[in-house]
């Protein structure tokens, strides 16, 4: 039989509040623990460990949506291979909007300076007159 821990327990153990764990449920992060008939939520050790999970893929940057899409794999996926292939992609993709995303304030920078200098050299003419 695996051991069974109340929320309270849970929470403790992973370092996530009540509410996290609720709002986890609700999208289907973690699955809801189970109930007993005096209404108690009951987890085991694998929902201590998949919001331990949750944390470090949100600590490498990825999204509620792209972890629910990837969290099963660590669960299911022996070998850890799968899992950290779709991570891989996902962190490729970030990177490459985080690259455009630079490329455009490189872009807006310039044209802020093109446009100061003009204003700049504006005020000179009218001064030198």
């Amino acid at each position: 039989m695996k051991e069974r821990m109340r929320i309270g327990d849970l929470t403790e153990r992973a370092g996530v509040t009540h509410r996290t764990v609720r709002y986890y449920e609700s999208i289907g992060l973690i699955p809801r623990g189970e109930r007993e008939g005096n209404g108690q939520h009951y987890y085991t050790e694998e929902t201590v460990a998949r919001l331990r999970k949750i944390d470090q893929l949100k600590k490498l940057g990825l999204s509620l949506e792209e972890i629910r899409d990837v969290i099963d794999l660590y669960f299911t996926d022996a070998s850890g291979v799968q899992p950290k292939q779709k991570v891989l992609a996902l962190l490729r993709k970030h990177l490459a909007e985080t690259d455009e995303k630079i490329d455009a304030l490189q872009q807006f920078r310039a044209d802020l300076q093109t446009n100061i200098e003009r204003f700049e050299h504006w005020f000179k003419e009218r001064e030198a007159h």
